[in-house]
């Protein structure tokens, strides 16, 4: 899959907010630290806009993010905050000279909607990694981990194994995101590509029934099926009913690929977290889930 260039010294990054609004204050610890990398920091023209709780309303989201794209000089676009709003403004978002001299899309949560959709439409590869909001609270590891991803060098996970995983050795592109985000796009044209790639998945403040019901339209609609391997990251801060579901997450997700015959590893540290590690979407990596979990990328 077509990879942007690796950023250097020197370059410039842009923080946007396609969703949530954002005050600059909250962006202070992560503007120096992105400094620290040696990298030049700039905002979009309407970042610290107000539209309810829209950074600007979806006309100025849009723009911002189309003008950062579309700049030949900003070499990275990270997104600022999740939330809600991305896909208010994804079918107005003009791919063309992206898809030509593509560059790095950062971010995670509500950004689901683009990874899913530029790696759908485009192929290209986009960070599925921490943000902005989150990098005074990240740990260093989570930050080391997308300065390495952005910087191209080289990073392998290794992380304790669960006792639920369910062991294996696959390869395949990546791919995934927040669950919620990934239920939504169903039947769109932003909709997820599973077959024969290592889907991530990652939730928060949901309700375990709502987790199942998501599950289970990914299963019915055979996304489930053809993988080469599962990876389910944190699911944060769920929810019950008076009357329990009876099941965690991490219960309900195994049990929708009960029948299907690839490894799956628990609790990597992507999501809603602070140790939230830096994944590329599209690119090719291996899985390796034994007596510990290893992500290998096939080549950086």
């Amino acid at each position: 899959m077509p990879q942007p260039p690796y950023l250097k010294i020197g370059d410039k990054i842009a923080i946007v907010s396609t969703a949530r609004k954002i005050i600059k204050e909250e962006l202070s610890f992560a503007v120096n630290k992105l400094e620290e990398w040696g990298l030049e920091v700039v905002f979009g023209d309407h970042l610290f806009e107000e539209n309810n709780q829209f950074a600007g309303n979806d006309s100025m989201r849009a723009a911002d993010f189309q003008t950062v794209l579309d700049d030949d000089s900003v070499k990275a676009i990270i997104c600022a905050r999740g939330g809600y709003g991305t896909v208010r403004i994804v079918d107005g978002l003009d791919f063309s000279k992206f898809k030509k001299t593509p560059k790095w899309v950062v971010g995670y949560s509500d950004i689901t909607v683009l990874h899913s959709h530029i790696s759908g439409n485009l192929g290209i590869q986009t960070i599925h990694g921490t943000m902005p909001i989150n990098f005074e609270t990240n740990t260093e590891l989570a930050l080391e981990s997308l300065r390495k991803t952005l910087f191209g060098e080289r990073l392998t996970y290794e992380i304790p194994a669960h006792q639920f995983n369910r062991k294996g050795t696959r390869e395949g592109e990546l791919t995934g995101g927040n669950l919620s985000l990934l239920y939504s796009l169903m039947g769109s044209t932003s909709e997820i590509n599973t077959a024969g790639k290592i889907l991530f998945l990652e939730d928060v403040d949901e309700y375990l029934y709502h987790v199942d019901r998501m599950m289970q339209n990914l299963k019915r609609s055979g996304k489930l099926s053809n993988l080469a391997g599962l990876i389910v990251g944190a699911m944060s801060n769920m929810n019950d009913n008076a009357i329990p579901f009876g099941k965690t997450a991490e219960e309900i997700i195994l049990e929708a690929v009960t029948e299907y015959n690839y490894p799956v590893c628990l609790r990597f540290p992507i999501g809603h977290i602070d140790d939230n590690r830096a994944i590329i979407v599209n690119k090719r990596a291996n899985l390796v889930v034994g007596s510990s979990v290893k992500l290998i990328y096939e080549k950086q």
